[in-house]
């Protein structure tokens, strides 16, 4: 019935199991997070010119070429992900403490109206376009959200973070003034 772990615990009911079985999840959850961020630091494209692109949603348009010279924090991300929504109050943090860092929010949202609430309700003021059709995600193979490129004045990608991220945090404004 529970495998090795009844094999084990063979004199134990199942029932008494269950606290154990409700642990492991809570165990070992953390650690295929923090992996999972991880293996994706350094992609195949680091080191190589980022990908070019515009995106255009009637209102708002970005052209990547356009911020070249500028370091750029390239945030794939949309309104409905709770961890685009949990890493947003930094990322705005970031951009207002430190004005010559480019950041550019492309979002995946389907839906025009719920995209324009978030950003009324949020008071979001990065450079954010909307992107359903994921023209500029595909570009960069990204398919988890958040996902942020770190692109030097070069034009070069230097890191990715996966998830959310502090981005108030000591270690990457230093790593940022760095580029």
């Amino acid at each position: 019935m529970f495998g090795p772990v009844a094999r084990y615990y063979k004199d134990v009911r199942p029932c008494r199991l269950l606290p154990f079985a409700l642990l492991l999840p809570l165990t070992f959850a953390p650690l295929t997070l923090l992996s999972g961020c991880d293996r994706g630091a350094h992609p195949a494209q680091t080191g190589k010119v980022a990908p070019d692109f515009t995106v255009s949603d009637g209102t708002t348009s970005i052209h990547l070429a356009n911020y070249r010279g500028r370091v750029v924090l390239l945030n794939f991300w949309a309104s409905w992900c709770q961890p685009c929504i949990a890493e947003l109050p930094s990322l705005l943090e970031l951009q207002h403490e430190q004005p010559s860092l480019a950041v550019l929010a492309v979002s995946i949202d389907e839906d025009s109206d719920a995209y324009k609430r978030f950003l009324i309700r949020r008071h979001v003021d990065l450079i954010t376009v909307r992107d359903p059709d994921q023209t500029a995600a595909k570009l960069y193979r990204t398919d988890m959200w958040p996902e942020t490129y770190v692109i030097d004045r070069q034009g070069v990608i230097r890191r990715k973070f996966i998830g959310a991220q502090d981005w108030s945090s000591p270690e990457v404004r230093a790593y940022l003034k760095n580029l």
